[in-house]
């Protein structure tokens, strides 16, 4: 399984995402599912994948196969709005699945793959978008700043309590961190590594980090975030006695 979030803020966008792969318990690996595209001095494109690897990997090889070529139609080089490019990478997803579609029909496996798109084109304001497998998206608003895909539930409520645009951008990456943790802890298959992307505005570089399962961080953030939530239960209100009659 996947988790992938990213946070659209005043400050900036903030992108996290695990790299766990699950084929079954006893078939874990680790792959990178956040992908950083420099496809021109005015443009930073930051691709997260959640769904079947090969697709991913296939829409990898395509984006990068339409940069290297002077004759393609349409690549990230080219696109004049990021909107543009969620639907750019929407067809080349679609176009990979039915490249494929027999002989994953089959034996029956899904081949579809979702995407979070953000980054920055020189001119335009920040931004991260959903790229469904059907090839349209949505993008963060306002009022909900923030996109998932992959094993996202467990995460959620986090980000829905923290998570708003005047949040500055170093505690927004601890709420990101946060709802990984939560997430991790509930799923076995999401886990570290993890990779950390900061963006500020009209920096068209990206920050990165990685996070490896022995990080001193990753650890002292996982002792705090289970203590506190142990704490707040011993916190909680005594229940009235009209509930705890028999």
């Amino acid at each position: 399984m996947t988790y992938c979030l990213a946070l659209r803020l005043d400050e900036g966008l903030i992108f996290l995402a695990d790299t766990r792969t699950n084929a079954g318990v006893d078939n874990v690996s680790t792959y990178r599912k956040q992908h950083v595209i420099r496809a021109g001095d005015d443009r930073l494109f930051v691709l997260q994948s959640a769904g079947n690897l090969a697709t991913t990997q296939e829409v990898l090889d395509r984006i990068e196969r339409d940069l290297a070529s002077a004759e393609a139609p349409e690549s990230l080089a080219t696109v004049r709005h990021l909107f543009e490019a969620a639907l750019y990478i929407g067809r080349l997803g679609q176009e990979v699945v039915a490249a494929h579609r027999d002989g994953l029909g089959a034996v029956g496996a899904d081949a579809t793959a979702t995407f979070l798109l953000g980054g920055q084109i020189a001119g335009e304001r920040p931004d991260v978008l959903l790229v469904y497998p059907e090839g349209n998206y949505i993008r963060a608003s306002d009022e909900r700043p923030f996109l998932q895909i992959g094993e996202s539930k467990y995460g959620k409520f986090m980000l829905e309590l923290a998570v708003h645009t005047r949040l500055r951008l170093e505690a927004a990456a601890k709420v990101a961190l946060s709802s990984m943790v939560s997430t991790a802890r509930a799923n076995l298959s999401v886990g570290p590594p993890y990779d950390l992307g900061i963006y500020r505005n009209g920096a068209l570089e990206l920050e990165e980090h990685r996070i490896d399962e022995d990080s001193a961080y990753l650890g002292e953030l996982q002792e705090i975030w289970v203590r506190h939530l142990t704490e707040a239960i011993q916190e909680l209100p005594p229940l009235p006695a009209e509930l705890l009659e028999p």
